[in-house]
């Protein structure tokens, strides 16, 4: 079980809560306490200070007796609610998961027959198609007119009705026949070609009471009654093609959402509204972090000058780590010819996700999908001794893969994106330590950022596969091994490796208990270690003829690791933004200080103290023109860390009154002493 704790819009507590993704084991209860990067600006320590009381003052604007105008204390909403942080102990709700309490599994399987049993008798031509439980609910497809939001409510209310009758669920097996029989005199042409595809008898079908029926294999409650109608809600319709094939029919899906009692529903919506207020999409927007904009198309991102910024520190500091593990980096082109594609395999394995190829001279040109085939490139280029082994080299290379419109989601799914990929040529013997080096580089990079909660699977071979059992044993044991010298806790996830080797999936978890990969997106977030030995990895070593030259001068095969650590950075970056709600800590805030003079007297004083925090690194910007109280607000609205006042004592003082959007008032400073410290939160990546 997870245990949801409820909590304030304040970034300061927030709680576990189910994954949005189906998990392999269930993380442990916690209370995650997001410390501020500036709750210690001052005294340089963590352990004197009082969370809550910090959080309570920290969206108040409070008289500055530096300044020329008087301001009057007034709390924003926030400050009201991080107040009843203080006044109202947290209180903690269990959500069960659908692994872990099967009543619930039963419940949100009952409720899909129930939506769909009251979908059909308040709209009598809709046909049914399928109605499966989900992570956190359930949802049932329609063939039907569109529906609003009203006709949620009607058809929640029709739901309640058949909840209060505690109409009995009857489960019955019959043969084939009957079953084309009864679905053709009921008109379900969906059912018909559902029946087609079950291969198992007898068919079995559930009743409720006599009044309707499904072909379904269970397992439901025993009655309508056991469903508390409280703990249900109908959350939204969208649509989806039968079959998930944009060629068939456009459907209507209902989702909902079903737990055990109105409590764990209320905890589940809380944690909802949580996860809305932190949408990487909005916060973007409201930020000018970034835009994906309709003339150029959709799932190209715009990286705003602020996002710019953000991404800019991520990559250097990605640099900066890999070149002290021994990586070389590298530049590639975007496009190459056709036939590169075809000799590493892509256009065999992966033509779907690519797009369509342009003509160059007569010659055959595509946009790249991977850098993988250019990293091999750079190895063949020259020859190779057993001795220059490892050969590291990493490169930021933008991919483009093809994406339906309507799967794409911000920056989680996009169809031009910067991937963090890595390759390492190695000797066999090497191998068991490369990998473990490649974890304990991503270990040092994902707490630079915050993240150190994870999820770690060991996926296997699959039924289909390519390479001899020796070379797959040989790989997985290897994976194995690293993760057993690392320390860390796995799962060992079978027949779920890719059809050219095992992998190792890193899932990060975020502020919320949520868990983040890119497996079902671009192949893996976060970490994916692919052992490419021989024929592994579309036979890349072997179809591109790498070879070394051995101790006995003879040529072999080299083996070759492939991995990314943050996987896309457009995905990474939106992870981010949800994780801090896009209250970055100081040394990743895209604006760390903001100079707000008084009076325009005052101005030429700020633009010289910006001027010379920006010589130093230090990203800062002056802001005037409106009233000192709308100034401070417009700071706290775009998540500025540091404001400074500057009025005309400062200004004969040559100092500064410094405001933390955290921590409140942090008092008057020296423009050194201030400098300084900033750096210092900075150099050590202070959260």
């Amino acid at each position: 079980m997870v245990v949801l704790h409820r909590m304030a819009t304040s970034i300061s507590l927030f709680a576990s809560s189910i994954p949005l993704s189906k998990p392999k084991f269930f993380p442990k209860p916690f209370i995650f306490l997001h410390s501020s990067p500036l709750d210690t600006f001052i005294s340089g320590t963590r352990n004197s200070v009082n969370k809550t009381r910090v959080y309570k003052n920290n969206r108040k604007f409070c008289t500055i007796s530096a300044v020329a105008t008087d301001l009057t204390e007034t709390s924003s909403n926030e400050s009201k609610e991080n107040i009843e942080i203080e006044n109202n102990p947290v209180q903690k709700v269990v959500l069960p998961t659908n692994d872990s309490s099967e009543k619930l599994l039963r419940i949100r399987h009952t409720c899909a027959h129930v939506m769909a049993m009251a979908v059909q008798k308040l709209f009598p031509k809709a046909k049914v198609t399928i109605g499966p439980w989900i992570d956190n609910g359930f949802y049932y497809d329609f063939d039907m007119e569109p529906l609003t939001d009203r006709d949620l409510k009607r058809i929640k209310k029709e739901m309640d009705r058949i909840i209060s009758r505690n109409l009995p669920l009857v489960r019955e097996e019959i043969d084939r026949d009957e079953a084309q029989k009864r679905i053709m005199n009921i008109n379900e042409p969906y059912k018909m070609e559902i029946l087609e595809g079950i291969k198992e008898e007898p068919i079995t079908i559930y009743h409720i009471g006599n009044e309707w029926w499904d072909l379904c294999a269970g397992p439901h409650v025993d009655t309508t009654g056991k469903i508390n109608k409280k703990a249900i809600e109908l959350e939204s319709v969208a649509g989806a093609y039968w079959r998930g094939d944009e060629k068939r029919a456009m459907l209507q899906r209902i989702y909902g959402t079903a737990w055990e009692t109105e409590e764990q529903l209320k905890a589940y919506l809380h944690f909802k509204e949580e996860a809305k207020r932190r949408d990487h999409r909005r916060i973007g927007q409201d930020l000018d972090l970034f835009s994906i904009q309709d003339d150029a198309g959709g799932g190209l991102v715009f990286w705003h000058p602020k996002g710019a910024i953000v991404r800019h520190i991520i990559e250097d500091l990605w640099k900066s780590l890999h070149i002290q593990r021994g990586y070389d980096l590298l530049y590639t082109p975007h496009v190459a010819k056709a036939d590169l594609w075809k000799i590493s395999g892509h256009l065999d394995f992966y033509k779907e996700s690519m797009y369509d190829q342009m003509e160059v001279e007569d010659e055959q040109y595509q946009l790249r999908p991977m850098n993988c085939p250019y990293h091999i490139l750079v190895y063949k280029r020259t020859r190779h001794s057993y001795r220059e082994f490892p050969i590291r080299v990493a490169e930021l290379g933008t991919v483009y893969r093809y994406e339906l419109s309507g799967s794409l989601h911000g920056l989680f799914r996009v169809r031009g994106f910067t991937q963090d990929d890595a390759h390492i040529f190695c000797l066999e013997d090497q191998i068991k330590d490369e990998i473990r080096g490649v974890l304990d580089l991503t270990e040092e990079i994902l707490l630079r950022f915050g993240f150190d909660k994870y999820e770690v699977n060991l996926s296997t071979r699959p039924e289909k596969s390519v390479g001899g059992d020796d070379v797959w044993e040989k790989a997985t044991a290897a994976l194995k091994d690293a993760l057993d010298r690392k320390g860390w806790d796995y799962q060992i996830d079978e027949g779920g490796g890719a059809f050219y080797g095992p992998k190792i999936d890193l899932k990060i978890e975020d502020a919320l208990g949520r868990n983040w990969q890119c497996s079902t997106v671009q192949a893996s977030y976060l970490l994916l270690v692919f052992m490419t030995i021989q024929n592994f990895y579309f036979n890349l070593p072997e179809r591109f003829d790498i070879t070394y030259v051995d101790s006995n001068s003879e040529k072999q095969r080299p083996i070759m690791i492939h991995r990314a650590v943050l996987g896309s950075l457009e995905r990474f970056f939106g992870v981010l933004i949800e994780h801090y709600a896009g209250d970055f800590p100081l040394w990743l805030s895209p604006i760390q200080a903001r100079l707000l003079p008084v009076t325009d007297t005052q101005l030429e004083y700020c633009n010289e103290v910006v001027k010379r925090l920006k010589s130093s690194n230090i990203r800062a910007e002056v802001c005037h023109g409106e009233r000192l109280p709308k100034l401070i607000r417009n700071a706290e609205k775009q998540k500025i860390p540091l404001m400074a006042v500057v009025g005309p004592k400062e200004v004969e003082t040559q100092s500064l009154t410094v405001r933390s959007r955290f921590a409140g008032e942090l008092g008057n400073m020296s423009i050194d002493d201030f400098m300084t410290r900033i750096m210092s939160f900075s150099d050590d990546k202070k959260f």
